[in-house]
């Protein structure tokens, strides 16, 4: 293949996004033409995205910051269905109340990355149940169903893994392949839209929808996938160990947030580097060729950055600060994750155990008895000696008193 020529496949290419594209040369070539129009989709099954949905935010605001027009995608009609790619179970069928709730949080995200407006390279935000809502669905499947074949759609991994691990697949999920490439020749005729990118595991769903819009609309679509991320040691992204890391405030605070970028296995620095933040290649060269403690520094800037963009500037600067505070000065700044607990309880007493798990520094209580087993559970910076110990309130100090999971992860208990 030739070098690259367009700013856009050029990037994401050097920065490691590209993981599968259906005609690399004559997408870089249409590109280079003009202003192009490409979509991502994103379902409304919780009221925030995580950070595993960051990647194909960020290939959209490249392609915004290349000169192209992006389409974010609100699948208020496809949330009904319910997507069975990568799933082992079929999803929770949510309400519309529940689905519209969500996505007017969902949308809060996409203020951060993109530019909205009226402009012609401006980002749009669209509504598949626009469309999919008013389908007459007899008339649907005469006229879009001959185009798919039940041997097709059984070879696919969203299909076909399911039946494998001997899972039931609905059949309402099964027609979710159908109403995703139908989305895509719908906003190819309504704004001109002939990239949809997702990841690697939209593969299908996406040629799907390549192939229709030729067959139906005589429009030359094109699709491309980026990898589907785990870390260094095999963990899926968008995970910790007190659950899912949201992009929302209101569902993760900014510390926490910040602090799971600082916690980037030393692996993954040079890599996360280059997918979710802006630095320069040379300046993130330099900065993943550092080591030892140099190489904290490296995910200091990581954390920085990206809680700049998901967060803002302020949000980053204060996480930096409460980090600072707390690991160098060995003091407890107020921003730190709390929770509050009635004097009453501290009176009686709490097992400490207990306490771990209420303050979001462990998923379960099993957990948090192995951690102190280890000795890897502190109470007001001294290790907890066993799991029947309890926590009371002349542990507090001024109303408050300091649990840590590790070295790095901290939670505040105020006494109220």
């Amino acid at each position: 293949m030739s070098a690259l020529s367009s700013d856009f496949l050029r990037i994401l290419t050097e920065r490691g996004f590209i993981h599968q594209c259906t005609d690399t040369e004559a997408l870089d070539a249409r590109l280079n033409e003009g202003l192009l129009t490409a979509y991502i989709g994103f379902d409304c099954t919780a009221s925030s995205l995580h950070v595993g949905s960051l990647l194909p935010i960020m290939m959209l605001r490249w392609l915004q910051k290349t000169g192209h027009k992006p389409i974010v995608l609100m699948g208020g009609g496809t949330t009904k269905v319910g997507d069975p790619s990568g799933k082992d179970e079929s999803r929770q069928l949510l309400t519309a109340e529940k689905i519209g709730e969500n996505m007017a949080g969902i949308k809060r995200v996409f203020e951060k990355y993109l530019s909205f407006g009226d402009a012609r390279g401006d980002a749009m935000m669209v509504n598949n149940a626009d469309w999919l809502d008013a389908l007459n669905y007899i008339d649907f499947l005469r006229d879009y169903g001959p185009h798919f074949t039940i041997n097709r759609m059984m070879t696919f991994d969203s299909v076909k893994l399911r039946l494998e691990r001997e899972q039931p697949l609905t059949f309402l999920e099964f027609n979710y392949m159908i109403l995703q490439a139908y989305d895509f020749a719908e906003l190819g005729q309504r704004h001109n839209c002939v990239l949809q990118m997702g990841g690697s595991d939209q593969w299908g769903n996406i040629i799907n929808g390549v192939e229709l819009g030729r067959r139906v609309n005589n429009q030359q679509l094109f699709g491309l996938t980026a990898p589907l991320l785990t870390t260094a040691s095999g963990a899926k992204m968008g995970k910790s160990a007190a659950g899912a890391i949201w992009l929302n405030d209101d569902m993760l605070g900014n510390f926490d947030f910040w602090q799971y970028w600082r916690n980037t296995e030393d692996a993954d620095v040079g890599r996360f580097l280059r997918l979710f933040t802006e630095l320069p290649m040379d300046e993130i060269t330099r900065l993943e060729t550092l080591q030892g403690a140099e190489l904290n520094e490296a995910k200091k800037i990581l954390a920085n950055e990206v809680t700049a963009l998901a967060r803002g500037k302020g949000a980053a600067e204060a996480a930096a600060e409460t980090a600072r505070k707390t690991f160098e000065q060995g003091v407890l700044a107020d921003d730190l994750p709390s929770i509050d607990v009635p004097l009453a309880e501290l009176e009686e007493g709490i097992a400490a155990f207990a306490l771990m798990t209420r303050a979001g520094l462990t998923q379960s209580n099993g957990e948090a008895r192995r951690l102190i087993k280890g000795g890897g559970a502190r109470l007001n910076d001294q290790a907890i000696k066993n799991e029947t110990q309890d926590v009371t309130h002349a542990d507090l100090g001024d109303g408050v008193l300091k649990l840590s999971a590790g070295k790095k992860r901290h939670a505040l208990v105020r006494g109220v």
